[in-house]
């Protein structure tokens, strides 16, 4: 039946309507007319069914009336199915089922009731999906109604005949459709478990059952297994069957498999073969509007891919839209892919009615999930860019188009969508909630990543602008790896992603001064792609320099931007960059892109005291006073820049005028808290140091600070902590009493420093000092170093250094601590001698602890140059002069072998010095120690310790006068060692050159000696040519023929042998060698015999055969010469051929027996050997002296030489004609 073999399985892909009724070929059988029988006789009443009538009472009652067959039924039925009459058609249907009734044949209905499921479903795919507007929902006849009426009429077909093939295709495509308005049950998003996972499952066991009982032939069943594998997103499987589909059914056209192979490719990553695949269906079907729509939506996705301010993005979009979807459109205003690709269109352009319209009408219209999710989407999308958007009607627009996609794993658009609806409703916890989630599921969202990362930045950013401050740790971490990943995939150019500035300036403060360096890099980034903006601007194109030009630019930059990057690089110490930063603002906010408003003045202001201190920083101290002088023309009471002058007169001009300016500045403003600080800082370096705080004058200025001003001022707590910590280190500790007190100032200093922290728990200067507590009064070394670890990471402050320093020399890590003592030097401490005395300090424990002179020498050196830093400092000099004793002491106890008399001698003068120096400190007002012990020290030096080193001075110089008589002896016979081995090197490199000359002349000899013989034998066969020929009588040159001297009987011609061995004379028989004639023969008359050899392998016994070799005998002289010098070669090439070469026989003169020899007819023939294959020894050509007049006369009798055959001897004999050479000796035969 034409009605159940055509059409889509489910419709056009992607959800698109039928073609217009007229261009169905699915109807073409039906005939304009039909006779229906009229019961009881043989009339029959004609019905026409092209014209058909609204009004089918009349010809149904016509039909019941006769009993009109089932045929007849269909026919008209499918006659108003034909004309698009769906509704008239289920009538018809209907009554006929009616009329089958009356007569009880059920059977005949199973093709009523199948027709009437194929119309309610072809009626489901034109209905609406929701109830229209106004319109009750108990009323609607939307697409779930007609596929409830279609799930009856399919179970009233399957009562009939359960196996019949075309229901099991119905339920298929139901299945399908029922599917396309199901959503996911499962929250996870997982279709496994899911209703309309189910539904597809049961529309693929239809499909195969159908396709079983066709025995493989029904195409359309394999079609719907590949609509529901595409729906299954099973898209390799879906290809492979409309392959299948193609290669059986090349011509079909209508459903085209073409269009779901491009379907399939498209999502399979493939979109020019998807494209190729939708030509190729619009080529061989023009009227094909799913083909054009899908088309066009390529031609969309093209344009869409060029950046907006590219030449060619409005032309292609523009083509896109006007050639293909809008003329869709025109062609068939019901195709739901056309309506939403318009809608996006206008959504685009802002034309929101229009857009709202055929978004709804998409809706409407499609039974195919992704567009009803996009079409919900461009609703959401259009409700959320209004003015005044209703937050909870987006919210469900947005739901609706994730759910449409439930089962395909949801639509993230629309997700992501929700999720800015919950911000907006400022449900930012929820929000944060779905997006961790959302980025779990799906990983590799960079917009989910961006959003969430600003959400955790924004929370941040709160906490550090609210009063009582939260740890915030975990998310700052969140928002700097969320956001830093989006940044990383900018980089890869196959995701082709473009750099978000606000991503970019909210990572910069969110490393802010914990991490400047990557802040500073942030912002340069930004800096590039603002700058990128500006170059095709015409002013700066004429400026060549790319230096300037960058310049130049950034003027045009916002002034606080610029403000930040120099503030980031003045951090990092790079202060000619921070000059340029700010200078750049400054220009900016004067002339470029700041705008004339109130605040620009300040910013003008803050800008140009950063350029001053990054002026002051690169010691351009001049510069910086003319800023500060500068602002202070402009604000009188700027304190900061007064401030800074006051400390600028203090460190580099006049002291005492600098005091006066501080104190000036303090009177003046003694209730600003930066400059009680910076007064106290001037204490500090003015003061006289007392063990006592409480009269520390700098201790009671902050005190008053904290008791009259502010007592949570983190400053003056964190200096009354360092005040109490280095009274307590200088605190002497000799009694008990003194121990417990200096506790009691640790404890003191710790509590200053716990409170500071407690108010800022960023504070690394309190941090460090409460680890300095940590080491100095507890020994608690590790908990200290892992303070002073972090804080290095935080601040560039050789402190930091130095501290960690001394901590590793208490972890007795002495490799380590120099090497921060070091850094410290080369830092900003390269003239500080309490650095250069830890570092002696460190040197002389390594020294002490190894036993090592080199170290206690380093150790010297450090302490020398911290003495010469403060020559007046007595602890200095003591350790000047505790080390040299110290040497004084060790030397002695060294081996002669670690020592010299130097090192003795510069103990000697050290202990000298040494002992001076102690005496002197004994006379000090203050000593570092008792008097009485440094006197002990002075003494032992004169007396023990310098008897020690006399001894040691002597023996030392006894060791090495000994000692140079034996290296001086072991020198010299290491010399004639190598002078030996170099002379036995010369003698054998002399040897080698001359074997290597020897050998070099040998070969020339014998290249010389080959090119000779051979230009010898090449004059020799040019001499024996030119013997060959004569002159005639016309003076030509013709070859020598000799006379053939004839036999007994007479007659030239060659004897022939008979088969009894008698050689004939006639003269007609061609020569061929012979056999003797019997001695019996009568009437033969006989030549002289003349003596013949015959050649025979040495040591082989004499065998007489019958049969003798038939190798031909040339009688040319000069081709025995030939073959004479051809052996002469071959001999030589032989020599060098290897043993496993066949075994030949080889002919030596001493092995030929005369008595083996054989007679041979001298007037016929000569002696000759021919010329044998390859042997390892030369073989000899050998005749009788009595055939050389005769072998002079045969000398061209042949004249081709002899031919190799593949036969043997014996099968030669059959052919007298044959020139044969055996690999063996040849046989000289008559």
């Amino acid at each position: 039946m034409a009605t159940l073999s055509n059409g889509h399985v489910n419709g056009h892909i992607n959800g698109t309507s039928m073609p217009t009724v007229g261009a169905l070929k699915r109807f073409s059988h039906i005939p304009n007319a039909i006779e229906v029988p009229v019961s009881g006789g043989d009339e029959a009443v004609e019905l026409e069914l092209v014209d058909l009538n609204d009004d089918v009472t009349e010809l149904c009652t016509l039909l019941d009336n006769e009993n009109a067959s089932k045929t007849l039924w269909l026919t008209v039925a499918l006659a108003y199915a034909k004309q698009h009459s769906l509704d008239l058609s289920i009538e018809i249907v209907n009554r006929g089922l009616q009329s089958l009734n009356k007569v009880g044949n059920q059977k005949e209905k199973i093709g009523l009731l199948s027709l009437l499921c194929w119309l309610y479903l072809w009626k489901s795919r034109e209905a609406p999906r929701l109830p229209r507007e106004g319109e009750l929902v108990s009323e609607a006849k939307t697409k779930e109604f007609y596929l409830q009426m279609a799930t009856g009429a399919l179970n009233d077909a399957s009562r009939v005949q359960p196996q019949f093939s075309p229901l099991h295709l119905a339920r298929g495509v139901l299945s399908l459709l029922r599917a396309s308005l199901q959503s996911s049950s499962s929250t996870s998003g997982n279709t496994a478990h899911s209703e309309k996972a189910e539904s597809l499952r049961q529309a693929l066991r239809s499909f195969e059952d159908a396709f079983k009982l066709s025995n493989g032939r029904n195409m359309f069943a394999m079609l719907g297994k590949a609509r529901t594998f595409f729906a299954l997103r099973r898209f390799e499987d879906s290809y492979r069957t409309y392959q299948d589909v193609l290669s059986k059914m090349p011509e079909l056209y209508e459903p085209d498999p073409r269009i779901g192979i491009g379907c399939c490719l498209w999502q399979l990553n493939h979109p020019d073969d998807a494209r190729a695949a939708w030509q190729r269906a619009l080529d061989l079907n023009p009227g094909s509007q799913i083909a054009k729509s899908l088309l066009g939506l390529c031609s969309l996705r093209d344009a869409k891919q060029l950046p907006v301010d590219d030449p060619k993005f409005h032309s292609s979009y523009e083509q896109a839209i006007k050639d293909l979807v809008q003329k869709t459109m025109d062609s068939d205003q019901l195709n739901p892919l056309a309506c939403v690709n318009l809608a996006n269109h206008f959504l685009d352009h802002q034309n929101y009615p229009m857009a709202d319209k055929l978004a709804r009408k998409a809706i409407e219209l499609t039974d195919t999930n992704a567009i009803t999710s996009d079409a919900w989407y461009i609703l959401a999308q259009k409700e959320h860019s209004s003015a005044t958007p209703d937050w909870s009607r987006v919210e469900d627009f947005y739901n609706k188009s994730e759910n449409s996609r439930a089962g395909e794993k949801g639509y993230l658009s629309a997700k992501l969508g929700s999720i800015q609806v919950g911000i907006a409703k400022n449900d930012k916890t929820g929000a944060r909630f779905k997006l961790e989630k959302f980025v779990q599921q799906h990983g590799t969202n960079l917009e989910a990543k961006a959003i969430l990362g600003s959400l955790f930045a924004e929370q941040v950013f709160e906490n550090e602008l609210a009063a009582v401050k939260e740890d915030k740790s975990a998310d700052h971490k969140k928002a700097v790896a969320f956001l830093e990943a989006v940044r990383i995939a900018w980089k890869d150019p196959k995701r082709n992603f473009e750099p978000d500035l606000n991503i970019l300036l909210t990572l910069a403060n969110l490393y802010g001064t914990e991490s400047p360096d990557k802040a500073l890099h942030c912002l340069e980034e930004a800096k590039k792609i603002l700058l990128e903006s500006l170059s095709d601007d015409e002013k700066y194109l004429n400026i060549e320099d790319e230096e300037e030009r960058n310049r130049k630019q950034a003027e045009w930059l916002p002034p606080p931007f610029l403000n930040n990057i120099g503030c980031y690089q003045f951090q990092l110490e790079r202060f000619e960059a921070a000059v340029q930063s700010f200078q750049s603002a400054l220009n900016a906010c004067m002339g470029g892109s700041a705008e004339e408003n109130t605040s620009t003045d300040e910013l003008i202001t803050t800008i140009s005291f950063n350029l001053a201190r990054s002026y002051e920083a690169s010691q351009l101290y001049e510069e910086a006073e003319k800023v500060y002088k500068g602002l202070l023309i402009r604000y009188p009471e700027y304190t900061d820049a007064q401030l800074r002058l006051a400390y600028l007169t203090f460190e580099q001009h006049d002291a005492n005028e600098g005091a006066k300016d501080i104190e000036t500045l303090y009177n003046s403003n003694v209730d600003d808290l930066d400059v009680r600080a910076f007064y106290g800082w001037y204490l500090n370096r003015t003061k006289k140091f007392s063990l006592d705080p409480a009269q520390d004058v700098e201790q009671r200025h902050h005190k008053h600070t904290l008791q009259q001003f502010d007592k949570h001022d983190i400053y003056a707590l964190t200096a009354m902590g360092n005040i109490n910590l280095k009274c307590a280190r200088e605190m002497p500790r000799d009694t008990d009493s003194r121990k417990e007190r200096r506790r009691k100032v640790y404890e003191t200093a710790f509590a200053f420093f716990k409170r500071a922290l407690d108010l800022d728990p960023k504070n690394v200067y309190a941090a460090q000092g409460i680890a300095i507590a940590l080491v100095e009064d507890q020994k608690n070394v590790n908990d200290a170093l892992s303070v002073f670890l972090k804080t290095k990471d935080i601040i560039r402050d050789s402190n930091v250094l130095v501290n960690l320093g001394h901590a590793f020399a208490e972890k007795k890590e002495l490799a380590k601590s120099v090497e921060h003592f070091e850094a410290a030097l080369a830092r900003d401490r390269g003239d500080d001698s309490v650095v250069l005395s830890a570092i002696g300090r460190v040197h002389f424990y390594r020294g002490r602890q190894e036993k090592s002179l080199a170290s206690m020498q380093t150790a010297l050196h450090y302490a020398r140059q911290a003495l010469e830093l403060a020559p007046d400092d007595i602890y200095y000099k003591f350790n000047v002069a505790f080390v040299q004793i110290q040497i004084a002491g060790l030397i002695p106890g060294m081996a002669e072998q670690k020592r010299s008399v130097a090192d003795v001698e510069t103990a000697i003068e050290g202990l000298d010095e040494a002992i001076t120096a102690f005496s002197e400190l004994s006379k000090a007002k203050n000593p570092p120690y008792p008097r009485q012990d440094l006197e002990q020290r002075a003494s032992m030096g004169r007396t023990t310790v310098r008897r020690q080193l006399d001894r040691a001075l002597q023996a030392q110089k006894e060791y090495e006068e000994a000692n140079a008589a034996k290296v001086a002896e072991t020198r010299r016979l290491r010399e004639e060692i190598q002078r030996k081995k170099e002379e036995e090197k010369r003698q054998a490199d002399a040897e080698a050159e001359a074997r290597r000359q020897r050998l070099f002349e040998e070969r020339e000899k014998l290249a010389t000696q080959a090119r000779e013989m051979a230009e010898k034998r090449l004059q020799e066969e040019r001499e024996r040519e030119e013997a060959e020929y004569t002159e005639d009588s016309d003076g030509n040159r013709t070859k020598r023929v000799k006379a053939r001297r004839g036999g007994g009987g007479g007659g030239g011609g060659k004897r022939k042998k008979k088969d009894d061995g008698i050689v004939s004379d006639d003269s007609d028989a061609p020569r061929r060698q012979t056999k003797r004639s019997s001695p019996d023969d009568d009437g033969a008359e006989h030549a002289p015999q003349k003596k013949k050899r015959k050649l025979a392998r040495k040591g082989e016994s004499k065998i007489n055969s019958k049969y003798k070799s038939a190798a031909t005998i040339s009688d040319s002289d000069e081709e025995v010469a030939d073959m004479d010098s051809a052996h002469d070669i071959r001999a030589d090439f032989n020599n060098e051929e290897s043993d496993s070469a066949p075994q030949r026989t080889q002919i030596i003169d001493e092995d030929i027996s005369m008595d083996e020899a054989v007679d041979i007819d001298d007037e016929e023939e000569e002696e000759q050997i021919v010329k044998p294959a390859p042997r390892k020894k030369q073989l000899r050509t050998i005749a009788d002296d009595d055939d050389d007049d005769e072998n002079e006369e045969l000398a061209d009798d042949f004249a081709e030489p002899p031919v190799k055959s593949a036969q043997d001897g014996a099968g030669a004999a059959g052919n007298p004609d044959a020139g044969i050479m055996q690999d063996g000796v040849a046989d000289l035969s008559e």
